[in-house]
């Protein structure tokens, strides 16, 4: 048998809480999504004004940073042809998200879950996403 550690309902939506406080601090709203330990979502958020077109990217960052174990902005050099890892954007269905804003969630260095974050420029999609896991730890005490 396994022991698999996963995000709870309470634990996305305290992750939701940290990015939307970033987000009305930068004055962007955003699409915010938490996948769990699998890359399935746990919960979601578009706050007024976010971008449509950011809800599935949103959700994809979540699924990918999850999934893979890695924020998502690592796999757009490495996926560039002649690359590594050229056309992995192309596999899970579509669904694997190479622009940054995708960050895995870690607790005592094994990835629990995932957040994902659109509707900025990639640069504030991270820096919204690294605001949400520092207020999660903050508001948990849980180490990363």
């Amino acid at each position: 048998m396994l022991k698999i550690d996963r995000l709870a309902l309470e634990d996305a939506r305290i992750l939701i809480e940290g990015a939307t406080k970033k987000s009305h601090d930068m004055g962007i709203p955003m699409c915010i999504a938490v996948a769990d330990e699998a890359g399935n979502l746990v919960a979601f958020d578009r706050m007024n004004g976010g971008k449509i077109s950011s809800i599935s990217i949103a959700i994809d960052k979540a699924f990918t940073a999850a999934a893979a174990r890695n924020p998502t902005h690592v796999y757009n050099q490495l996926c560039q042809p002649g690359q590594p890892t050229f056309g992995i954007h192309v596999t899970n269905n579509g669904h694997f998200c190479i622009i940054g804003g995708g960050l895995p969630v870690r607790l005592n260095g094994v990835v629990v879950g995932g957040v994902g974050v659109s509707s900025g420029t990639a640069l504030q999609d991270v820096e919204v996403a690294e605001a949400a896991l520092r207020y999660f730890y903050e508001a948990t005490g849980l180490k990363e």
